[in-house]
């Protein structure tokens, strides 16, 4: 059996608490928690995961190289180490909008490189993008970032189960925590296809009922290949989101 992670966003530590809580009380399946390293939230990611100890031992924090300089030794280091931090997901992270925040040429492979060097007792995840470019090109991605030390890797949301079977006879071997996130809006709709280039599927609605369907059916998936699996509920209620994809 693999793992269950669900994505909690830390837009401060009463809310963090509060979905934790929830989680933990209801639904037993979990057994993970990442949590999202977002510049608009005081609470960084490594700052979240000290609450999310409270619950879980199995905690995750996302980890942006472009505010790292790699010549300076990690500024959170000692946080990561007091909270036996033992898993981190690095990513190449998008530059703040505003750009008063100070960013560096760094990318997710020379973070890899850096925690394998400087902290090899932590196991690194990082990302695979299945639609910033062609499938060729992401999967020489993912080699690149194997050649630098990842040990595993979070997909992006998946909404098609048919591009889910063809990612998973590529990465065959690879421990990989595969995404799935409810859209229920056409707004959301709209921010999927022109950002991120996504084609959703024939019969695909914007609908919680949809989503929940889909989201069981690759819960099934990854249950048979013995994989891992995240959830990122992020503008949908998320006791309503999990109560109907646990409900059997």
């Amino acid at each position: 059996m693999g793992r269950i992670s669900i994505e909690l966003v830390p837009r401060n530590v009463e809310s963090l608490l509060t979905d934790l809580e929830m989680v933990k009380n209801n639904f037993p399946q979990i057994d993970t928690v990442n949590i999202p390293d977002l510049l608009r939230f005081e609470l960084r990611s490594w700052d979240g995961c000290r609450y999310v100890r409270g619950y879980y031992k199995q905690a995750i924090p996302h980890i942006r190289a472009i505010d790292l300089d790699m010549n300076r030794p990690l500024p959170f280091a000692n946080m990561l180490h007091e909270l036996k931090t033992k898993e981190v997901l690095v990513v190449t992270g998008d530059p703040p909008q505003d750009m008063t925040r100070k960013i560096y040429p760094s990318t997710s492979i020379d973070l890899i490189k850096k925690f394998k060097t400087e902290h090899p007792a932590i196991k690194v995840y990082t990302a695979i993008d299945q639609y910033r470019t062609s499938m060729r090109g992401e999967l020489d991605n993912v080699r690149r970032k194997i050649d630098a030390g990842a040990d595993g890797f979070f997909t992006q949301p998946f909404f098609d189960l048919r591009l889910m079977e063809i990612y998973a006879e590529q990465l065959e071997g690879l421990e990989v925590f595969w995404g799935i996130s409810p859209v229920t809006s056409e707004k959301s709709v709209n921010y999927w296809e022109t950002k991120n280039h996504l084609i959703f599927p024939a019969g695909f609605q914007p609908t919680l009922e949809w989503n929940i369907n889909f989201a069981k059916r690759a819960l099934d998936f990854t249950e048979e290949l013995g994989s891992h699996i995240y959830f990122m509920p992020i503008r949908t209620e998320i006791q309503t989101f999990l109560s109907g994809l646990f409900s059997r």
